[in-house]
């Protein structure tokens, strides 16, 4: 199979995805018309998943520097100093759109993709988180791509040695036609063997490792991540990557074994666009030219025209520099892993990117054009005139605020996520303190070793309804919601990571979605001193039907000195104090309840930064100090949700009385149900060392959750129709 050369290419290049004006842009740069291969590579490298065409003027508005900062955006992953020369690397990516053409695979090869970019600095994967989006729960074709997507999770994660240690899943019907994957990992690595994947040295060669490449991928990434679906999706399987994790895992300890030898100058994974991207970004970060031979690429399929080799996403390769008189030990080491290794050009200082396929050359152009040449879109955002997203469909009619707790807890959006996490290996590797459901944030150790001492936190989160709602307060609600998460497990943030995920950009009324959702987030970064160290944008989210909901899905990993001191969220002493920590300030707008009731989309409160700090702060250092028994963030559903996790989680249930003494003066259902993601806490412990941070509100005991509003009783649900409720949400889901 060959490219056609069609004698208008202007044609061509409008099919393969550029626009009028960015071909005659690319034909003023080069001075001529592209070839057939070139012109496959432009279609890609100036694309909207590889280009970020209409998002990198907003992300240079982002927060970037922070004193424990070791790698900033640029480069595979991020990483933060941990101290004792070690450092964490993590990143967050989507792979949304494969996902929704065949959420298996799609999901599976999102987790390889995002261990791959970790790996690729020289830190060791020790953890995995994912964020999901589905449409409601009563459609088969919801149903069908979240189990496909918790399976192709777990395929990959469990088969490769990488725990699942936390993450999060959404039901809204703004998702139906186009689901959300975004996967999260944190590496581990001496900041000795942090490598970068800037290209140097003339004269060093390129060898591709890894696995062999095909058509299974071409286009997959950046072509569907770059157009909206449409009902034609069915067609586009061919184009979602096929992974291997058992072939990762040797590619894995091949690249740590190199490193380990320092007999790499540069590494880079490949990933949407392939060998084009790969080599050409490592080119222009080391301002240097590269030679890339298509003839010698090893191939599954023998007929595979250049074009096809260059652009091919296959999935498990990853791209080295390497110096002359290393290649024969490189290609040692990848022997004695049975990786496949073939050298297949060489670095030059001609500041352009040839491809040669045997002797002829097919493709020469600058690096400079492809890779910083693409062009850079202001947006033209304006607020919508009318509401953008129809009211859901109402499920509770009673007032009774027992029945409505019920509900809350049975919903799936708050329900057990025990039922996708049981999917998961969370301990492998020995290092999980706190795995899903035992506390707001996973805590792995630093050294499994030795049994405690340093550890780190991380959490992920995001409310595409709340940021629907406001975006610019939604999306820093993520922010303290997330960092409140790691605060309560006793951690302080050190670096946040993020992946923007919104509808077609080129619409005024997304536009706006994403200038105020960038600007909310880095506000909150701003307010909490954590610099972004990379992320991911996925933009074209977006269906017949219309946009999904403002998704900024927010990942944060933290601090804290000892593991053994870690929070968790349960009630485990029969009369503890509860306390609630924070100035909270509830409001039932964009809230659980306000969905099950059926009510449209309302302005949801401003967060009140100083007051957040303070709040995370006191908690955190409660914490770290053994202060408090147990400690969880007040999140979806309100205080009432909150208490009823932390009763069930114990197995023991308490009795508290709500204080309405706040100026605002709440609604008993607001001051039970209402919301304001990431600003208060509930705690329990000795009521003498509570009252230092917060007010009691009552204590732990017996066998139901009682809870009374300004002295006058609200609710009582026995912990047994709580459970019941709270762990069959999500499990009917599963069709096994």
């Amino acid at each position: 199979m060959t490219a056609p050369s069609l004698p208008d290419q202007t044609a061509r290049a409008v099919e393969l995805g550029l626009t009028r004006d960015e071909y005659t842009r690319l034909v003023d740069r080069l001075g001529r018309e592209p070839g057939d291969v070139e012109l496959a590579m432009f279609s890609l490298m100036w694309s909207e998943h590889c280009g970020y065409k209409h998002s990198r003027k907003l992300l240079r508005t982002l927060p970037t520097e922070g004193p424990r900062l070791v790698l900033g955006p640029g480069e595979n992953a991020g990483a933060v100093d941990v101290g004792g020369g070690m450092a964490v690397a993590f990143k967050v990516e989507s792979h949304n759109h494969p996902s929704a053409v065949e959420p298996f695979q799609g999901a599976a090869t999102g987790v390889g993709g995002i261990l791959r970019d970790v790996f690729a600095v020289g830190a060791r994967p020790i953890a995995v988180l994912d964020s999901l989006r589905f449409g409601e729960p009563h459609s088969e074709r919801s149903r069908y791509l979240f189990e496909g997507a918790v399976a192709g999770i777990g395929h990959y994660g469990n088969s490769i040695g990488v725990p699942t240690v936390g993450g999060e899943v959404y039901f809204e019907a703004p998702y139906e036609a186009n689901c959300l994957v975004n996967a999260m990992c944190v590496g581990l690595a001496s900041q000795e063997r942090l490598i970068r994947s800037a290209a140097a040295g003339p004269g060093n060669v390129l060898v591709l490792m890894g696995a062999s490449t095909g058509r299974d991928g071409i286009g997959g990434a950046s072509v569907l991540a770059s157009a909206e679906l449409g009902e034609r999706d069915q067609a586009k399987r061919p184009s979602v990557q096929i992974g291997d994790p058992f072939a990762e895992s040797e590619l894995l300890e091949c690249c740590l074994d190199l490193l380990d030898r320092d007999l790499l100058v540069a590494l880079q994974d490949l990933g949407a666009a392939g060998l084009t991207s790969s080599s050409s970004e490592m080119a222009a970060k080391g301002g240097v030219g590269v030679d890339v031979d298509v003839a010698r690429v090893p191939l599954r399929e023998s007929d595979m025209a250049p074009w096809e080799i260059m652009i091919s996403e296959s999935q498990e390769r990853m791209l080295c520099v390497v110096m002359p008189e290393q290649l024969a030990a490189v290609l040692a080491v990848c022997e004695h892993w049975q990786v496949p290794a073939t050298p297949i050009g060489e670095v030059t200082d001609s500041g352009r990117l040839r491809v040669l396929d045997g002797g002829p050359v097919v493709a020469d152009v600058p690096v400079e054009v492809l890779v910083d040449d693409c062009p850079l879109y202001d947006l033209a955002p304006a607020a919508p005139d009318a509401p953008l997203y129809p009211p859901p469909e109402r499920t509770l009619h009673s007032t009774d605020p027992g029945e409505t707790l019920v509900a809350l807890l049975g919903s799936p959006n708050l329900a057990s996520r025990l039922p996708v996490f049981e999917q998961y290996d969370p301990i492998v590797q020995s290092r999980t303190v706190r795995r899903p459901a035992q506390a707001d944030a996973a805590v792995l150790l630093l050294d499994p070793a030795a049994g405690d001492g340093p550890a780190i936190a991380m959490a992920i989160d995001g409310n595409g309804r709340r940021v629907a709602c406001d975006p610019r307060r939604g999306a820093a609600e993520a922010v303290y919601e997330c960092a409140a998460n790691l605060a309560a497990a006793g951690a302080e943030p050190l670096g946040l990571t993020n992946c923007l995920n919104f509808g077609n950009p080129e619409k005024p009324h997304v536009a706006w979605q994403l200038e105020q959702a960038v600007a909310g987030l880095a506000e909150a970064c701003c307010e909490l001193d954590v610099p972004v160290v990379g992320g991911n944008v996925s933009l074209y989210n977006e269906s017949p039907d219309g946009p999904i909901y403002p998704s900024p899905i927010v990942g944060m990993v933290g601090e804290l000195p000892e593991a053994s001191r870690a929070g968790r969220l349960d009630f485990h002493r029969e009369g503890d104090a509860i306390a609630l920590v924070g100035d909270f300030r509830p409001s039932l707008a964009g809230s659980e309840l306000a969905k099950l009731r059926g009510e449209p989309l309302a302005p949801i409160p401003a967060p009140a930064p100083a007051a957040i700090r303070t709040a995370h702060a006191a908690v955190r250092d409660a914490v770290r100090q053994g202060r408090v028994r147990s400690a969880h963030d007040v999140a979806e559903g309100g205080v009432a949700v909150a208490l009823a996790e932390c009763a069930l989680a114990g197995r023991i249930g308490a009795e508290v009385d709500l204080p309405t003494t706040n100026a605002q003066r709440p609604t008993p259902h607001e001051l039970l149900f209402g919301e304001a993601l990431g600003s208060a806490f509930v705690v329990s412990g000795d009521a003498a060392e509570l009252q230092r941070i917060g007010i009691v509100i009552g204590r732990v005991g017996g066998d139901s959750l009682r809870i009374a509003v300004g002295g006058v009783r609200a609710l009582e649900r026995s912990l047994e129709e709580l459970g019941h409720a709270f762990a069959a949400g999500l499990a009917r889901l599963f069709s096994h």
